[in-house]
C-alpha cells in the first residue's frame, strides 16, 4: 500500500528497448553495462529472442519482436555511484561506446550510454547537496 493511495499496492515500470541481434545486445549489455540476464524466452526454434536483464535493481526488457518497442527510446536511471560506475565503463575500453561524465543543468551528473540499436540509458545522481529528483 502507498500513503498516497491506500488500499494500492505500488507498481513497477519495466522498459522494453529494441534490439536487433542477440549476440551486439549481449555484448553490450552484459559485458558493457554489467547487466545480468534473469531470463530469455523464444516461442521455438529461430524465432525472435525476449529477454530481462537487470542490475542493482533495474529491469530491463530487450526484445527482437517488431512491434514491441521503437528504436531510439531512452530509459531515465537514477543511480548512486556514478563516478565509480563511470570509471569502470571506462576501464572496459568498449570501442563502440566511451560516454562522458557531463554536469547536467538540474543539478546532477549524467553519463549516457547508447546501445547498438539506437536505444540510450541516461544514468544520473544528484549532485551532493542538491536532490534533483524534486524539479
Amino acid at each position: 500500500m502507498t500513503e498516497e493511495n491506500p488500499g494500492r499496492s505500488a507498481w513497477t515500470a519495466i522498459p522494453i528497448l529494441r534490439i536487433f541481434s542477440e549476440e551486439k545486445a549481449r555484448e553490450f549489455y552484459v559485458d558493457f553495462l554489467g547487466f545480468s540476464i534473469d531470463w530469455e524466452h523464444r516461442f521455438g526454434p529461430g524465432m525472435p529472442l525476449y529477454m530481462q536483464v537487470s542490475r542493482d535493481g533495474l529491469r530491463l526488457h530487450l526484445s527482437e519482436h517488431h512491434g514491441d518497442a521503437t528504436p531510439g527510446s531512452t530509459v531515465f536511471v537514477w543511480m548512486q555511484g556514478i563516478e565509480e560506475f563511470h570509471r569502470a565503463l571506462m576501464a572496459k575500453n568498449y570501442g563502440y561506446n566511451r560516454p562522458g561524465l557531463e554536469q547536467a543543468e538540474w543539478d546532477a551528473r549524467l553519463v549516457t550510454a547508447h546501445d547498438p540499436f539506437g536505444n540510450s540509458i541516461r544514468f544520473s545522481e544528484p549532485n551532493e547537496g542538491g536532490d534533483a529528483r524534486d524539479r
